[in-house]
């Protein structure tokens, strides 16, 4: 069905940038009122560094496309750069990059780095809206080309991350220019357009490591648009024709966007100028993957055919794609679940998105949504996208499916005014459908990263079904500021999401903290009584533990039995009382343990290990440090009987963590 008479000039043109101008004032008050998240000081610091040094080795696991477009305000300052750090890459560029932003004051206060950062990194969100314009009015007219675009500004999952120095909305963004530049190429080929795509392409896979899907999207795309062809103009023969021409396309596409990708890396293989060397190296990298997707990497590394850093972040993602905790319905999950990005789905779409997706689906049954090629190109990317998210173990977030929600937008707006123009009842169907959509998104701003629709609860009762960056990604410090001032509070302990990555402290909060599974990972001890008097703040993404794997051991699972009695912005839970903490007490004597046992100082580890066994006995983490720093000693029994220990309390773990944690104790058995 082509597209009918659209409305005046003006009021399109009125229309778009009225909602342009509704999308950034909502993306800029809410981030002006938030706190740095997780990954922003890391990418900014990254980006900031690839200006100044042509250094793409502190942030490999991200392309280097957003982060650099983010810092450019960045640039004319003349700010300070820490003493950097050694090490693992990761930690080495959290750290780097806090001191960077919060060191650099009081000429440059960190709010101010951050919002300009951001300001910039929006860029890519506003430039996302005026594709799903576009890409809505070519395909289904001026009226689908607004609605689209109304979907787009009060998506919540979308206004949430808009803003952000992260690679997520960068990626959707360049995935829908690629896709929708190849369909007008199909619908009009000409060689300015396949450049275009091929352009897009490549600023794609600059963006986000995901964005390599775009390639067998692409050919699903070209293999549809010769099956629907060839059914309805072209002869065998031309079909045929058809199919090389398009696979020339979809190869030039590939030419140029890999041509794209190399340009920015400089045109340079090596991550790192002047012989520095990435730690750990991508041959070590590599190792924890299986042998066909290692020696391919190692392949390409080994001909030059992409740059390293780029291989080296392919490698991460393919290492936490595959092993990465989980948290959905209450529940913890050693890996991912392959229903969690549908749960994902229903919980954080608006009622009336969802709505609308119901009735996209009678009006594709009905063909009531344009021709079958926009069918194709709106239909084939969020589903092969969305498959290959339920596929994988990385389930921290919806902001991991945003390219799907983007190509509903448009797909949703041609199926609602399809049927709109079949008569008045559908209109009135489809605009309390949209106003629902609207008022819900606005029931919640700005704590749209917390967002639950009406079903489950709202946005203060997300923490309960999912975890991470879906409630909570550390972003609500500045309201935590504001809550102990408002009360007078000198006294508390606070289990931040972020900490040590970003410092509650750097925000002049006065708890003293608690250890939260990062803090193991930066190898930070906090010293911690086994019994603290609140108030007790612990961020959401805390109190779940998912990222332990299991519930067994979260130091903080009895705090979910109890009521807060506050939920600062929507993630952070404020408990008032006496609490007995003895697995957050003991973590502190775990990890120092651990660094004793690297340093070769056994004895003192095993003082360590002993003194986290006496605070909390019945701790698998507390009686495996035990019989490390007993077996290192050559105490070879009782580090026997510290493992039966540990062995006896992870069988009583949930079954995911058990094929963890059990093979693990029963191979250090074996060893003894």
């Amino acid at each position: 069905m082509p597209p009918q008479q659209g409305l005046k000039r003006g009021v399109v043109v009125g229309g778009v940038w009225l909602l342009l101008l509704v999308f950034a004032a909502q993306m800029v008050n809410a981030v002006w009122h938030q706190s740095l998240t997780w990954d922003e000081d890391n990418h900014i610091f990254a980006g900031y560094m690839s200006w100044k040094t042509a250094d793409f080795g502190f942030n490999p696991e991200h392309p280097p496309l957003i982060k650099a477009v983010a810092t450019l305000p960045l640039l004319p300052l003349d700010l300070r750069l820490p003493p950097l750090q050694t090490g693992f890459f990761k930690n080495a560029t959290y750290l780097d990059g806090r001191e960077l932003l919060f060191r650099n004051g009081p000429r440059y206060p960190a709010d101010t780095l951050v919002f300009l950062a951001r300001m910039a990194a929006m860029s890519f969100a506003l430039l996302l809206a005026l594709l799903v314009f576009f890409a809505a009015r070519e395909m289904f007219g001026d009226e689908a080309g607004l609605l689209a675009l109304l979907l787009l500004v009060f998506e919540p999952n979308i206004v949430a991350h808009g803003a952000y120095v992260t690679t997520d909305t960068g990626v959707a963004c360049f995935l829908l220019a690629a896709v929708y530049a190849f369909y007008r190429y199909v619908t009009t080929p000409s060689g300015t357009r396949l450049v275009i795509a091929g352009v897009a392409a490549g600023l794609a896979l600059a963006s986000k490591h995901s964005a390599i899907l775009l390639l067998p999207i692409l050919v699903l795309l070209a293999a549809g648009t010769v099956a629907l062809r060839g059914g309805w103009k072209y002869s065998e023969e031309s079909r045929a024709g058809l199919a090389g021409k398009l696979g020339l396309a979809v190869a030039v596409i590939c030419v140029v966007a890999i041509g794209v990708l190399w340009a920015c890396y400089g045109f340079r293989y090596d991550a790192r100028p002047e012989g520095l060397a990435l730690n750990p190296s991508l041959a070590d990298y590599t190792k924890p993957l299986g042998p066909f997707e290692a020696h391919g990497i190692l392949w390409f590394a080994r001909w030059h055919l992409l740059p390293e850093s780029y291989l080296h972040g392919l490698t991460d993602v393919r290492s936490m794609a595959n092993g990465m905790p989980a948290y959905l319905f209450g529940k913890v999950y050693a890996h991912g679940v392959w229903y969690y990005f549908p749960a994902v789905f229903l919980i954080k779409s608006t009622l009336g998105f969802l709505g609308l997706f119901a009735v996209s689906l009678y009006a594709l049954a009905a063909r009531k949504v344009g021709r079958g090629l926009e069918v194709l190109f709106l239909t084939v990317p969020p589903a092969f996208y969305f498959a290959v998210a339920m596929g994988s173990s990385l389930n921290i977030g919806a902001r991991h499916i945003l390219p799907a929600y983007v190509f509903l937008c448009v797909l949703l707006a041609g199926a609602a005014v399809g049927l709109m123009r079949t008569g008045r009842a559908w209109q009135y169907v489809i605009a309390a459908l949209v106003i629902g959509h609207v008022a819900s998104a606005l029931w919640v701003y700005p704590n749209s990263i917390a967002y639950a629709n009406e079903l489950w609860g709202g946005p203060s009762q997300t923490h309960k079904y999912l975890s991470d960056s879906n409630t909570d990604w550390g972003q609500q410090l500045k309201a935590v500021k504001n809550y102990l001032d408002e009360r007078d509070i000198k006294q508390c302990w606070f289990a931040y999401f972020v900490q040590p990555a970003v410092q509650f402290e750097d925000y002049g909060i006065p708890c003293k903290p608690l250890p939260t599974p990062d803090t193991g990972f930066f190898d930070v001890a906090y010293d911690v009584p086994r019994h603290i008097e609140g108030p007790v703040l612990i961020s959401a993404g805390t109190l779940t533990g998912f990222e332990l794997g299991s519930d067994v051991l979260n130091p903080y699972r009895e705090f979910e039995k109890l009521q807060p009695v506050a939920n600062i912005q929507d993630g952070v839970l404020v408990f008032e009382g006496s609490f007995d903490v003895p697995l957050a007490s003991a973590m502190s004597h775990v990890i120092r343990s651990g660094d004793l046992l690297t340093l070769k100082k056994p004895q003192e580890a095993l003082a360590e290990a002993q003194t986290a066994v006496r605070i909390a006995p019945d701790a698998l983490r507390t009686q495996m440090a035990l019989g490390d720093a007993l077996a290192t000693v050559n105490r070879d029994d009782e580090a026997k009987a510290a493992y039966v220990m540990a062995l006896a309390i992870a069988r009583t773990m949930e079954p995911s963590a058990q094929e963890v944690w059990v093979p693990k104790i029963e191979a250090k058995l074996k060893g003894k």
